[in-house]
């Protein structure tokens, strides 16, 4: 009877689950499942993106002559403001690492305080990140040409009165402003149909959808750390004497962090 008794209870015990299956809690595993599968669909934009890039190599924008710009210097800074956007998130990561530790310690007011600066670092992000999308959409006064030739040619605002070329040739003087006279179009800007940057408008579709998408991602963490602190303050996690909810937060906003390694890589440095 014993025997038959066990038999019966144990595969009830295996698959039960409980309240802690593979030693974490229901929220924490439901978290990474989600993650996990959040990172197949950022690895598919990379991927599409590195194959297209590929595929269009020779009219590809160079990142180096696209991010130029930063607040209040009139020179061009190839990628350093993308860099300090980078330097904000992983500060960020630091914050929310220290959060979660002082969670672990059940210290209220440490929590507090990092989770703000984590916080505030999302808010930092965000905001640098609209400066960048301005500033890509807005694009340079002159912009480019498609030439009657079919051919595509930029312009640089710090180097008036000369047509650049995706081949690395140069025209100056009057001939380049005979070719802008009989060019078919002038492009100023990005938007999703054509941009300044590259004669393929994919550069910006890609652009707008990755970063973007990465974007909703870093605001959709700074409104779940903002519910967390509030819940912090209000004191919720310390009569529970469980933290544990800053620790699932602080997945998320990691997981943001790592995933912007890869978009600052593929995207701007490679």
């Amino acid at each position: 009877m014993s025997s038959q008794a066990s038999a019966t209870t144990a595969p009830e015990k295996m698959w039960s689950g409980g309240h802690s299956p593979f030693n974490m809690r229901w929220g924490k595993m439901y978290m990474w499942i989600f993650l996990i599968s959040d990172a197949f669909t950022f690895s598919s934009l990379i991927i599409a993106y590195g194959a297209l890039r590929h595929r269009f190599a020779d009219i590809w924008p160079d990142p180096d002559l696209v991010f130029t710009h930063f607040p209040f210097i009139h020179a061009h800074v190839p990628l350093m403001y993308v860099g300090l956007m980078t330097f904000i998130l992983i500060m960020s990561s630091v914050t929310m690492v220290l959060a979660v530790d002082a969670g672990h310690r059940l210290k209220k007011a440490a929590t507090l305080k990092w989770l703000g600066w984590t916080i505030v670092g999302g808010f930092l992000f965000l905001g640098s990140q609209a400066w960048e999308w301005y500033h890509f959409i807005k694009g340079s006064p002159e912009g480019a040409y498609v030439l009657a030739d079919g051919r595509f040619a930029r312009t640089d605002y710090l180097e008036p009165g000369i047509l650049f070329f995706n081949d690395g040739t140069r025209v100056v003087g009057a001939e380049a402003e005979a070719l802008k006279a009989t060019a078919v179009k002038n492009i100023i800007g990005a938007n999703l149909k054509e941009n300044e940057y590259g004669n393929t408008p994919l550069f910006g579709d890609f652009f707008f959808f990755i970063t973007g998408f990465h974007g909703f991602h870093v605001f959709s963490g700074v409104v779940l750390n903002i519910i967390v602190f509030i819940m912090v303050w209000r004191g919720v996690l310390e009569r529970k004497k469980d933290y544990e909810l800053v620790e699932k937060v602080g997945l998320y906003w990691h997981f943001v962090d790592l995933v912007w390694v890869f978009v600052f890589t593929f995207f701007y440095l490679v």
